[in-house]
Formats: structure tokens, sequence, C-alpha cells
């Protein structure tokens, strides 16, 4: 079968209309001036950047014009930018897109962050880089905006999911990215099913607890480039592919440190604050213990030691949490043995009657100590803690707002707004304070300390980023002769993570194997029958800690 060809010849009709009618061409000033627009628009070669020359109000580090230019001309547009909390990976993501859009090789952008930082994307993009980034709104024009940001929790539900999942996207950007490490969440599958040419990942934890999480992440990048998972697994594990595994990761991730920067950082000044329960409060402390063996008793180890394990860790926190949780777990297991409830219920009375609890009033007592609205960010792990620390602040004539996860994306706007102007205090859980920005505030309490000693330094980041003109306070508090007590002498001071920025972390992390140090800890508490027995296996876990500490790191050599 051949194919019928139609000529279609109506352009010389156009060409000999245009010959007999000179006056339709452009006059010669108008001629020169496309001309010398088409030459200012040629870019002569693909040696450096271009872009920063379009941006002359902008000034970059030179590790940030180094990120760029890598990734753009070794990496091909396909990158993981993991350089430390602060650094401005968000400038060097901006710098990279600015420059592949000035080369017209990038028109459809989808930038993927989370909730609270969308709008500061926006902000950034538009005012600094001249790029007309559009905010995701209720209703968003998907295939009609040539720059969109949205939160990932927007993009990923329906109906607009299966909308983006048409779209031909020149460059996908994803902020945290770190959030994308478990290849069987609904984000990652979200991901891996867009359609793009170039990819920027952004996190500053490209390694948490596994080194299987940065499996996952270079394989959205570059799907296949590290094999498959089984034969990567085998082959990784073993100490002298160290070398091969570095090299193939420097390929694909880009990752500056403060200490490898010319620039001077502000200090971190750390303080340890004790913190004494009077003698009610260990009573029930102690009751929660009893409680324990009882129930493991009954029940099996596991059950028991986890529900006391959170029962405990809550009671450091305010007793609002700890009376929260007893009480769901008194609704929900009402078939307990009849001495089990009776211990939970004289747990509850005794909590009920406890003095307001002691962070609290340190906190207080800090605050109190420090110039008239001095302003300080405090992180809890309880939403319970937050609503408790934000009454007793307001009894004592201290204005704060709440931040957290759950919040909309414009109430979190507003919070930071209000904190700015206003309050005092921000009282943050963990998932309200990621990504936030805070430069005008220099002082952070850890009212609670998490497990993951990663997202101690995520919060820190939040005020020890570029812009921040003053040395950054940091106090940490721990509830003595208890739990905290134990976290603090194993995290705190074993490793000294505290001691400085946390640069080899993540290597100490990664080699503690496949199981995060969050479940060693959870084991070592809920699983052991006394005191001595805790102590000897923590003893262990800070011995396998100190050995790697000063190891090299994958993502970062």
């Amino acid at each position: 079968m051949k194919p019928s060809i139609i000529l279609n010849d109506s352009w010389k009709h156009q060409f000999i209309d245009t010959l007999e009618h000179p006056a339709s061409f452009s006059s010669w000033e108008q001629f020169n001036m496309a001309f010398q627009i088409g030459k200012q628009q040629v870019i002569s070669t693909f040696q450096g950047l271009e872009a920063p020359k379009y941006l002359p109000t902008l000034t970059f580090h030179d590790y940030q014009y180094e990120a760029a230019e890598k990734a753009v001309q070794e990496m091909n547009g396909k990158a993981i930018l993991a350089d430390e909390v602060g650094l401005g990976k968000t400038i060097e993501a901006g710098l990279i897109l600015k420059e592949y859009m000035i080369r017209g090789l990038v028109k459809k952008v989808l930038i993927l962050a989370p909730a609270s930082l969308v709008s500061q994307w926006c902000v950034e993009l538009n005012s600094k880089f001249y790029i007309p980034a559009i905010e995701q709104r209720k209703k968003p024009q998907w295939e009609h905006v040539d720059i969109m940001v949205s939160s990932l929790d927007t993009a990923k539900r329906e109906p607009h999911a299966s909308v983006i999942k048409d779209i031909t996207y020149d460059m996908v950007i994803i902020d945290e990215a770190h959030k994308l490490k478990n290849k069987k969440t609904k984000n990652y599958q979200f991901i891996k099913e867009l359609q793009r040419k170039f990819c920027l990942l952004l996190t500053a934890t490209p390694v948490q607890n596994k080194l299987s999480e940065l499996y996952y992440l270079i394989s959205l990048l570059k799907p296949g480039f590290l094999g498959d998972e089984e034969s990567f697994s085998k082959r990784f594990k073993k100490r002298e592919h160290d070398e091969e595994l570095r090299q193939l990761i420097q390929k694909v991730m880009i990752r500056t440190r403060r200490e490898e920067t010319s620039m001077s950082w502000p200090k971190r000044i750390v303080e340890t604050v004790p913190v004494h329960f009077d003698q009610n409060y260990y009573t029930v402390y102690e009751k929660l213990s009893a409680f324990k063996h009882e129930l493991k008793q009954l029940q099996g180890g596991t059950q028991a030691g986890f529900l006391t394990l959170t029962l405990q860790r809550e009671l450091c926190s305010s007793k609002e949490a700890a009376l929260l949780t007893l009480s769901q777990t008194l609704e929900k297991n009402i078939s307990y043995p009849q001495i089990i409830i009776k211990m939970l219920k004289e747990i509850i009375t005794d909590l009920a009657g406890l003095n307001p609890h002691p962070k609290a009033e340190k906190v207080l007592e800090l605050i109190s100590s420090w110039q008239a609205n001095e302003k300080v960010i405090i992180f809890t792990e309880y939403r319970a803690s937050q609503l408790y620390l934000q009454w007793f602040l307001a009894q004592h004539g201290i204005t704060s707002v709440p931040f957290r996860g759950g919040f909309k994306r414009s109430k979190k706007d507003w919070m930071k707004q209000l904190f700015k102007n206003n309050a005092q205090v921000l009282i943050a859980t963990e998932a309200g304070g990621e990504g936030i920005n805070l430069q005008f505030c220099h002082r952070i309490i850890n009212y609670d300390l998490p497990w993951n000693p990663m997202r101690i330094e995520q919060r820190i980041g939040r005020v020890h980023r570029l812009g921040q003109e003053n040395d950054v306070h940091i106090y940490h508090l721990a509830v003595d002769k208890t739990i905290e007590d134990h976290i603090l002498h194993l995290l705190y001071k074993k490793i000294g993570l505290f001691e400085g920025v946390v640069g080899e972390l993540d290597d100490i992390l990664e080699k503690l194997g496949e199981t995060s140090v969050q479940t060693h800890l959870s084991h070592i508490f809920s699983q052991s029958d006394s005191a001595g027995e805790m102590k000897v296996k923590l003893d262990h876990l800070t011995s396998i800690m100190n050995e790697t500490e000063g190891a090299s790191s994958y993502a970062s050599n």
C-alpha cells in the first residue's frame, strides 16, 4: 500500500503577493531589531551557566553555582540536591530551572513541596528568578499553567493525579524528597508514574536509617541506574565495594556540608537543661513500669512493652498526653482483666492530681530569663503537649501560636506571619516543623527528644541556615531518672550529636544495618526486664555507634 502524498502549493500565492506589494515587508529597523534580539537569545556554548547574567540582583555562593553547573552539564538535569539543611537547595534548584528555561529546553514544570512551603517556593521563584510560578489553588488548571507549585499530598489525590500523569513535563522538582524513601507508599508510586524529561530531588537527609532508602531515591531519578534491588543489596552490603558505590552515587547526587563551604556560619550554642520530677510524678512513672510487668505476664512482652514505652515517654512530655493515651487504651480494651483495668484507672486518677508539668515550668523559667519578647520555637512530639503548653504559657502572659502538619497551607502561612509579627513563641509538632524557614528566630527548645537524631538536625536547620545573623541557642530538656535520661546519655552525649553540625550522622545510622535506630531503642526499652539489662543493651548500642562515628559517608564523599 502506497500512502497518498498531497502537495500544498498555497505558499506560492502568498510569496507572489508579497513580491507585488513590497510594503508588506517589515522595515529595515524592525528587521534589525528582531535580528539583534535573536542574537541575544542564541546560546553559543553549553559550557558554564547563562542564567546568572539574567539575574543581576542575585549573588550565588560558589558551592551553589558549582552544584547547578554540575547538575546541568554532568548529570543531564537529573540530580539529587542533598546539601545540609540551610545551605540553600531551593536557590540551586531555581538556578538550574532558570538555566534550562533560558536555553529553551524547559517550559512545562511541576514543583511538589510540603504544603507549608508552596507559597514560599512561588515567592522565591517569582521575586528572585523572575520565573512565573503559580501556586496550586482549589481548582488548579494543571494543563494550562506552565509552572505549577503544589503540595505532594494534593497532587497525588484524585481527580488531580490522573490529570497530572497524562501531562508530559519538561522538569519535575520535588522538595523534601526523603518522603519518597519507601517504594510501597502512594507518594513513591505517584512520582514514579510522572512523565518528565528532567528531575530534581531535594533532601538534606538522603539516608535517614537505611541504605535502601538511597536506592529507592536514585531509582526514581534514574530507573535501573543501580541495577535491581536484590543485586544492589547483595553487592553493596560488602565493605569492599564501598568505593564503587560512592562513585556511582556521585554521578547523581550533589551534597555540600557546612564545613566544606568558605562561609562563616553562626555558632550553635547548646545547653542541656535537666528537669526533675517531684515524688508524685516518679510514683506514677514507676506504676507504669509495674503495669508493664503485669500486662507482660498476661499477654506477652511486645504489646505491653510498647504501650508502656509510649506512656512513659508521654508522661515525660505532659500528663495530658499520657491521660489521652490511657483513656483511649481503656476504651479499646474493655476486655482487659480486672486487675489491669484497676491499675489503669488508678494511674489515671493519680495523673489527674499531679501538679503542673515540671518541663512546662522549666520552659517558662527559660523564656522569663531572656529579653522581653525574644522569639523561640518549641518542638514537641505530641499534640496534647502542644495544646497544654499553649494554655500554660497563656496563663503567664506569654503569647504563642501552634504549628502542626494537619493545618491547611493557608493556616500555616498565617501562623508563620503571626509568629513573626505578634507572638513570642511558636509551638511545633514534628510534622508541622518540617520545611519552615524561620531565620528571624535564633532560639530553639527541644521539649521532647526524638529517637531519630536526623530529626534534631532538621529542627535546628529551621533557624541555622542562610540568612541567620545571630548565634543559634539550642536547649534540650530531659527528665532525669527516666527514659529521656537514657536517650540523652546515648544519643546526645556519647556520640556528641550537639557538638556541632551533624555531618557524619548518616554514616553512623547507615552502618547499624537494615534496622533503624528507633527500632533498636524501642526494642531495648520495651523488652528489658530490669534497669541492669537495659544498661547493658544501651552500652552495646553505644559501642556500635562510636565504632562507626568517624567513617566516611556514601552520600557525601
